[in-house]
């Protein structure tokens, strides 16, 4: 098997600070899938990136190493022939499709950039061969879609036009910088077998930087193991996941969510009733802004939570997830009933909906977009407390302190800004904007989608603590299922805006009747399966 890609003693710093990568060596085979895994920080985004030196270099160097490519030093390569090989030879898919894409362009025009740079294909040329791509990566009806822009598509779609445009030069290398982060478990499989799919026709190596790791196992056919811009263990796949050498390795490995939730508290009646909600946007207006067009997002849900229990809710990107969590804040207009401790909420306006904020709050999925860059935390998590608590303003510092340490964060750097700290702590920042206020529910919008695995883990054990420490209840929206499992007593699916299964969650994981879940778990949980050799359900 011949080398495509070797990387020998890569350094790299930034403003000749530390170096963010360290020393690494490792090669890549034509044909060949190679992950390179490691928690944030760890330097794989930045080895990816040099690759094809997409780093800034006024601010980036190369103390050392070289990166050869068919045996050429990409390093010493002029910007000329770096064009040539970027696209054409090398390409990659960004982590963050909406980013990456622009916004400006239809996808068409984006696709046939690429095309025209590289093989001067323009007009009907140009656009067939857009109409294969798009075929190719599983989008219905391209036609359609060439004139769309990044924003009338959803998370999947947007990351296979990604993916259309890397493969449009057929390259000889595919970097896939994240390529399912916040995708739903179904789409992800799409995603990753299409990726495997596309390799074996092409013959393309790919270089797979994810924190997954089951993708891991079931699609690379080597690791490569980086912490701290070091790189700890290579090794066959099967080899380092059955037995992993470097303590770091296995300390990911063993980051596993426990696989039931803790035991529940008697309840007598439920904190939450909900009942037929409903909820429908308007896609067109006629005249005088009549509306002749809807979109049903949420038809007729009912579900129920008792005080101290998780209701997990789960399916794929548009079945109405958030826009539940959303209409029980009645941040969305919708109709039903929803009853909080026998109370009804549905016919309150937003002036007499508001003292029933303070006991529903919400964490959500980003919390670095959610957290205000010109506040301090402990402005943060005050806010809150001077809308509904403003007659005891001097105990506010003391809420905020306690409710800090319950997150685990250290109350003296309640004074610094939400860019001083990592993901998961910022994480935990903004559930302690929700736990200050001592709710009855709160509702977790994807709260550990786009966190590392480790930390992943850490946060969940925290909502586990505190849960059973205040007799929370929680509803959990979220497309990870090993996640929801761990903390979920009643599981409900929804597939577009309807329930297509809703119970017990252990009986749901253990045997589900529907063969939409059936769908969700094998491609959540394809390894357990197949280790555990069931076949009846999944």
């Amino acid at each position: 098997m011949s080398t495509l890609l070797e990387i020998t003693n890569l350094s790299v710093s930034f403003n000749q600070g530390p170096k963010a990568v360290d020393s690494i060596s490792l090669s890549l085979n034509k044909g060949e899938t190679l992950a390179l895994v490691g928690e944030s920080g760890s330097g794989k985004s930045v080895t990816a990136l040099s690759v094809l030196r997409l780093l800034d270099e006024r601010y980036a160097s190369y103390p050392s190493g070289k990166i050869r490519y068919r045996g050429e030093n990409l390093l010493q390569a002029s910007e000329k022939r770096l064009r040539q090989v970027r696209g054409r030879e090398i390409s990659m898919i960004f982590q963050e499709p909406m980013t990456s894409l622009n916004p400006l362009h239809n996808i068409e025009k984006q696709i046939s950039e690429t095309l025209e740079l590289h093989k001067g294909m323009r007009g009907p040329q140009a656009r067939k061969r857009c109409l294969e791509l798009l075929t190719l990566v599983g989008i219905e009806n391209p036609e359609s879609r060439l004139g769309a822009y990044p924003h009338q598509l959803s998370g999947g779609q947007k990351q296979r036009v990604m993916i259309a445009m890397a493969l449009a030069n057929e390259p000889d290398l595919l970097i896939a910088d994240e390529p399912t982060t916040a995708l739903d478990v179904t789409v992800q499989k799409q995603v990753l077998e299409l990726l495997q799919d596309l390799q074996q026709k092409l013959g393309m190596a790919i270089l797979l930087i994810t924190h997954d790791l089951t993708i891991v196992r079931r699609y690379a056919n080597r690791v490569a193991v980086m912490e701290h811009g070091k790189l700890v263990e290579q090794a066959e796949t099967t080899t380092l996941f059955d037995s992993p050498s470097h303590p770091y390795t296995r300390k990911l490995l063993s980051a596993e969510p426990p696989e039931a939730p803790l035991a529940p508290p008697k309840s007598d009646k439920p904190l939450l009733s909900v009942s037929n909600l409903d909820v429908r946007f308007p896609t067109r207006k006629g005249l005088f802004g009549k509306v002749k067009e809807h979109f049903h997002a949420v038809k007729q849900v009912s579900f129920s939570l008792d005080r101290g229990q998780t209701l997990g809710i789960v399916g794929e990107s548009g079945s109405g997830k958030t826009t539940i969590g959303h209409a029980l804040l009645k941040l969305t207009g919708s109709t039903g009933s929803i009853k909080l401790d026998g109370q009804e909420l549905s016919d309150l306006d937003q002036s007499a909906f508001r003292p029933w904020r303070r006991r529903v709050q919400i964490v959500f999925q980003d919390p670095f977009g959610s957290l205000s860059p010109r506040m301090s935390i402990a402005e943060i998590v005050r806010e809150g407390l001077e809308i509904h608590d403003a007659d005891n303003r001097d105990t506010h510092d003391t809420k905020v302190i306690a409710a800090l340490k319950d997150v685990g964060l250290d109350p003296d750097a309640r004074h610094r800004y939400p860019h001083e700290f990592s993901g998961g702590q910022r994480q935990r920042i903004a559930i302690a904007r929700a736990l200050v206020l001592q709710p009855d529910l709160i509702i977790l919008d994807e709260p550990t989608s786009a966190l590392d695995r480790t930390v992943q883990k850490q946060v969940i054990e925290l909502l586990r603590d505190i849960q059973a420490r205040y007799g929370l209840s929680y509803i959990f929206i979220s497309h990870d299922l090993a996640v929801v499992r761990a903390l979920s007593h009643q599981l409900l699916v929804l597939r577009r805006g309807s329930i297509v299964e809703y119970g017990d969650a252990g009986d749901v994981f253990r045997a589900p009747a529907e063969t939409y879940t059936q769908e969700l778990l094998h491609a959540a949980f394809f390894y357990q399966a197949k280790d555990a050799n069931i076949t009846t359900t999944i």
